[in-house]
């Protein structure tokens, strides 16, 4: 098996090159999936604790059957007329307040945000970025350049500012004032733009700052972010790609933690189950002032076998009440995770909301230094032990934890006891 596992990464590196990376130390060849189980070549089976895309968990049989059903009978673009198109449209555009009512479809959320960022440029007449420290937004050009997780600060282009994410735990500002000093921070982006001489265009931001390592806003942080930008001639972009679709539990959308309609949303990896699948929903008089000057047209895009996948989708988060599961799920998590944290001085800090949650892994709980070899060693173990997660953040020192929405209890006490034995085996 492990010469099998050799001759693949021999011949993927002489077909795809290095640019390409790959998880773990030692390689998984996964060969089927289902539910928030993956299974390799050998038989092996893994609690797949990270993925996203599969939201409503490998190969749902009602997805499976509606892409089947829909791709055995036609699939074209949307220049032609096609309920599957208008009836995505119309679900996806009722699960957003009545401002936002125009959904304009893609197939990645790369391409999602990359249309936000054209139609904030048409409607306000600027250029002007502000992003998340160590965001990450997708691998366009356009987007690459505000994907700060990725891009040389030696390239990034004067019209793109970074703010600080809002972390409570180990940023700047962690008591009670937290909202009200990291929009503080929008207002000196803001102040720098203008010393430019770059009028700003948007603030975007995923909603649970992902790659900078799950961070929840606090409250009344994107609300005020929001009236800041605003007040400049700005638009706010919510980037759903990876808290949306109910991940969070509490709301269906992550920037309902606080009272207040951004102008565009974008979203895209679990609205179609893995497959092609990405929207940007906002305004219709934004739609109309961008359509002025430019059309808009893509050719997989929302295509009728796409929007099968994502009414399958949304059938299945309403009719297996995925949304309540994350919520109540989650919390479980989050006490049992706790426990281990009392147990284990490693674990400084466990957030995120729903099916959305990080493990911090803590060197010293008082100076809070990041213990980036052990989270490494984590995750690792977790793998051998047939756990898949990731590490992220600026020291790469936290575990996140991102399952499909139907993991269960029964999964989180699985996952609970093999965290314990990996932590065991390492201290």
């Amino acid at each position: 098996m492990e010469s099998d596992i050799t001759a693949m990464m021999e011949r993927r590196n002489r077909l795809l090159g290095s640019a390409y990376r790959l998880f773990y130390r030692e390689p998984v060849h996964i060969v089927r999936g289902e539910g928030v189980w993956l299974f390799d070549s050998a038989g092996n089976s893994y609690l797949d604790m990270y993925n996203n895309v599969p939201h409503v968990g490998h190969c749902h049989p009602h997805v499976v059957e509606s892409l089947t059903r829909q791709i055995a009978t036609l699939n074209t673009h949307t220049r032609y007329l096609h309920e599957n198109v208008l009836d995505f449209a119309e679900r996806l555009t009722g699960k957003f307040p009545d401002e936002l009512d125009t959904a304009m479809f893609s197939c990645t959320g790369s391409e999602a945000n990359e249309l936000a960022l054209r139609i904030a440029r048409s409607v306000t007449g600027g250029t002007g970025l502000i992003v998340a420290d160590f965001a990450y937004h997708g691998n366009t050009k356009a987007i690459y350049e505000i994907s700060t997780e990725d891009i040389p600060t030696a390239e990034v282009p004067e019209y793109v500012v970074t703010v600080p994410a809002p972390d409570v735990y180990r940023g700047e500002f962690r008591g009670p004032d937290a909202a009200e000093g990291y929009a503080s921070c929008v207002h000196d982006a803001l102040a720098l733009l203008e010393s430019r001489g770059v009028k700003p265009a948007a603030f975007i931001v995923d909603t649970i700052i992902s790659s900078g390592g799950v961070v929840a806003t606090p409250p009344g942080y994107l609300k005020a972010v929001a009236a800041a930008v605003r007040e400049a001639g700005a638009l706010f972009v919510a980037d759903e790609v990876q808290p949306g679709f109910g991940r969070t539990g509490h709301h269906f959308w992550g920037y309902q933690v606080d009272d207040f309609v951004p102008d565009i949303v974008t979203m895209g990896k679990p609205m179609g189950n893995g497959h092609p699948l990405a929207a940007t929903v906002t305004r219709r008089a934004f739609v109309e002032a961008f359509s002025k000057d430019a059309h808009y047209f893509n050719t997989f895009g929302g295509n009728p076998v796409s929007c099968a996948a994502g009414l399958a989708v949304l059938d299945v988060i309403e009719d297996e009440a995925l949304q309540d599961n994350a919520l109540q799920t989650g919390l479980y998590l989050k006490d049992g995770l706790s426990d281990l944290a009392n147990k284990f001085e490693a674990i400084g800090d466990i957030r995120g909301d729903g099916l959305f949650k990080a493990v911090e892994l803590i060197g010293d709980r008082e100076e809070r230094t990041p213990a980036t070899r052990l989270a490494a060693d984590v995750v690792e173990g977790l793998r051998r032990n047939g756990v898949l997660a990731g590490r992220i953040g600026p020291d790469n020192n936290i575990v996140k934890l991102r399952p499909p929405m139907v993991f269960t209890r029964e999964n989180a006490d699985y996952f609970l006891q093999k965290l314990d034995e990996v932590l065991v085996s390492l201290h």
